[in-house]
């Protein structure tokens, strides 16, 4: 064999090697993930929720005194919270501030005719922060007392590894919409998939990677001229709108690309928010995106499929407040999005990203990663964002706002 046939076959067999290496990189990776998993949690365990509420913040959260709550508290409507060995109080968890609003008559729930909100968290663009607003955003509205239902269309399924679950050891194809959108269906409706998470009042229908298997059934189908991609837009908007029954608002998570499933999405929803950072990049792409979303509206209105919101809004998601550039573009949206951009924007902050290395949100936290005044800023900025949310749903119902986002506003 001469040298160059040598040189040749070996770097034919290097680049074989390479190939190979994908997939073992692939399982290192998902061995790590399911590493920190267990350090997050405790091996074995499923994901908890240790915060805990003072009476002053349970009381601003209920819109009510402090004294109305100690007032329960003595003639018996309300259990008093439990107390160190030392005597002091240690506070309320969720599901006591849950009930709380029951007793108290605080809760924000929506009434019988009122339409649940079903929101879909929407840009092309990977990057723009799509995940982190969909989960604060659900814990923001648990902690409010909202009964909330997490959808995650996305096979990266990174909204499924922040609410505790590894999409590629512990959910299976048959727990995500697979069954329910394929091509050759096994479920007539949604609620196999719904899972309970450390929320009382938070489920979520998960995600894997295998539910790309889903974008490739109804992409072929689409190409064939066929009409199952028509009646399975159709299937996911009725399973959505019949399980939205159950809750006060859906947050649908779907993937940040112009495929079969983000089409379904887009028009199973009765909103939309669409996150973007405040760089050139992030906000040309978003134009686009905009720009391909009203096209592709027009195309599914000529085929008969409607699309219809009760509000379409823009919200920065990750703005760096000492970045001259964040700024400029700031503006840039101010000018072009008007009213339709979201005043309060979602600062960047390294409490967030510390919280999503420990597989959480910031509402999660049962004490500051950072320093206090970094956890309160952020928090505090994380609520008045949300609440801008929260106040769109209320208004589609008819509602006042609500009294802790008042306090929010006031603050």
């Amino acid at each position: 064999m001469s040298s160059n046939q040598w040189n040749e076959a070996n770097f034919g067999a290097s680049h074989f090697a390479e190939v190979e290496r994908i997939g073992q990189l692939a399982d290192a990776g998902e061995q790590m993930v399911e590493r920190l998993r267990k350090t997050a949690f405790l091996p074995g365990a499923e994901k908890s929720l240790n915060v805990r509420l003072g009476v002053a913040e349970a009381a601003q959260l209920l819109g009510c005194s402090t004294n109305r709550i100690r007032m329960a508290e003595e003639d018996g409507r309300l259990p008093a919270p439990p107390e160190s060995e030392s005597g002091r109080r240690l506070g309320y968890d969720i599901p006591a501030l849950l009930n709380m609003r029951q007793v108290l008559g605080a809760s924000p729930r929506r009434a019988p005719e009122d339409p649940p909100a079903i929101i879909t968290v929407q840009n092309f663009k990977g990057g723009v922060g799509k995940s982190t607003v969909t989960t604060h955003l659900a814990h923001y509205l648990a902690v409010q007392g909202y009964r909330v239902l997490v959808v995650d269309c996305d096979s990266q399924a990174t909204t499924t590894t922040l609410f505790g679950f590894n999409p590629h050891f512990a959910i299976r194809r048959e727990e995500t919409l697979y069954p329910y959108l394929s091509i050759e269906p096994t479920q007539d409706d949604l609620t196999y998939a719904v899972k309970r998470t450390a929320w009382p009042n938070v489920d979520l229908i998960p995600s894997n990677l295998q539910m790309f298997d889903v974008e490739y059934e109804l992409a072929a189908a689409g190409s064939s001229g066929g009409s199952v991609l028509a009646s399975r837009f159709r299937k996911l908007r009725l399973g959505l709108s019949e399980l939205a029954q159950n809750y006060d608002v859906v947050l649908l998570d779907p993937p940040p690309a112009l495929g079969t499933i983000s089409l379904a999405v887009m028009q199973a929803a009765n909103a939309l928010l669409i996150p973007l950072a405040a760089t050139t990049p992030d906000f040309c792409s978003t134009v686009q995106f905009l720009s391909m979303l009203s096209q592709v509206i027009g195309q599914l209105k000529d085929s008969g499929i409607q699309v219809e919101y009760d509000f379409c809004r823009l919200i920065c998601s990750k703005f760096a407040t000492n970045d001259p550039s964040h700024t400029m573009i700031q503006r840039l949206m101010e000018q072009a999005f008007g009213p339709s951009l979201l005043p309060v924007a979602m600062l960047e902050s390294a409490e967030i990203s510390h919280a999503a290395l420990r597989m959480m949100t910031v509402y999660e936290l049962d004490r500051p990663i950072g320093t206090p005044k970094t956890h309160k800023r952020c928090r505090n900025n994380i609520d008045e964002a949300m609440a801008q949310v929260e106040q769109l749903i209320r208004r589609r119902w008819g509602r006042a706002e609500s009294e802790s986002s008042m306090m929010l506003a006031a603050g």
